[in-house]
């Protein structure tokens, strides 16, 4: 027996209420400042931090929160020393998660939450066309993480816990 059908039924209804696994939505909040919200896999949201970072001026704040061993750290640093003293934590943070980086400037902030997505702020629109050329599109909505890991009672992470307290060293931030 063959059935024939014109199209598949709510496949246009899937299409337009899907989110996207990957990609940008941006929102302009009541206090004049852009709000981007990156969703991707978690080793490319770290890389995207990182490259974004270079994108900040000279010299930019710090805050690491690594919520497994409840410790936090802050100061004030070049761009370019933080991105070096980040970088080697790349795969260990994209495998684990857990640690919240916030980078801010006075006119931007960066962070990457400890759930692996990326928000950025700031006073102008000027991270849409950077976050495109990265090879992300902008959504109406993106497919966030914050169901997939729990948000208390971490399993520790003693490798990832030791070499974000050895970044805050060799950075020579404060304990916050």
């Amino acid at each position: 027996m063959l059935f024939w059908r014109d199209r598949p039924v709510g496949s246009s209804l899937w299409h337009r209420f899907r989110t996207a696994p990957e990609g940008f939505t941006a929102v302009q909040e009541e206090g004049g400042y852009w709000a981007f919200h990156v969703v991707a896999r978690a080793d490319r949201v770290v890389e995207l931090f990182l490259a974004m970072l270079s994108e900040l001026p000279v010299e930019a704040s710090i805050e690491i929160s690594d919520q497994r061993a409840a410790r936090r750290w802050r100061g004030r640093r070049e761009t370019a020393a933080l991105r070096a003293a980040l970088e080697p934590l790349r795969a260990l943070v994209a495998a684990h998660g857990g640690v919240e980086v916030t980078v801010f400037t006075e006119d931007d902030q960066l962070t990457l939450n400890p759930k692996l997505e990326l928000f950025i702020y700031s006073h102008s629109q000027r991270w849409a066309p950077r976050l495109q050329g990265k090879g992300l599109s902008e959504e109406r909505m993106v497919r966030t993480r914050s169901w997939r890991i729990p948000g208390a009672g971490l399993p520790p992470a003693p490798a990832l816990s030791e070499a974000v307290a050895a970044a805050a060293r060799r950075l020579e931030l404060e304990a916050a």
